[in-house]
């Protein structure tokens, strides 16, 4: 891989890990083991699904720089992260990332958690 492929991942890698500062312990926690999961699962992948695997985790990154914000600005109401799944994008995804998904939702869903996540649009907060 081209240092500069290899470069842009691992800033990439850190931005995100900077970015989950800003949510609740518990969520902080599950995000940081996926993300280093993810990232560990995707060191060889091909060009292809590696471009796709970086332009998914930079729009992560950037809904939760806006999410973050958001929530910084209006500390009086609850910190709301999250957005829901389209039809169109889960038709995209390999069964091996449904179950993924699945076991990630199970996760964050366990009971005495900071927040919720639901099926609807918008996430509920």
């Amino acid at each position: 891989m081209p240092a500069a492929h290899v470069s842009r991942v691992r800033a990439l890698y850190r931005r995100i890990l900077l970015l989950h500062r800003a949510l609740p312990p518990d969520l902080k926690a599950l995000g940081d083991q996926y993300v280093k999961d993810e990232f560990r699962r995707h060191k060889a992948a091909g060009p292809a699904e590696a471009r796709r695997f970086l332009q998914e985790w930079e729009a992560y990154a950037v809904a939760l720089w806006q999410q973050a914000n958001e929530n910084s600005q209006n500390s009086t109401e609850k910190a709301c992260f999250g957005a829901a799944l389209s039809e169109e994008k889960l038709h995209d995804f390999r069964d091996e990332q449904i179950g993924q998904l699945q076991e990630l939702m199970q996760e964050a869903t366990k009971p005495n958690r900071q927040f919720s996540i639901t099926e609807s649009g918008k996430p509920k907060c």
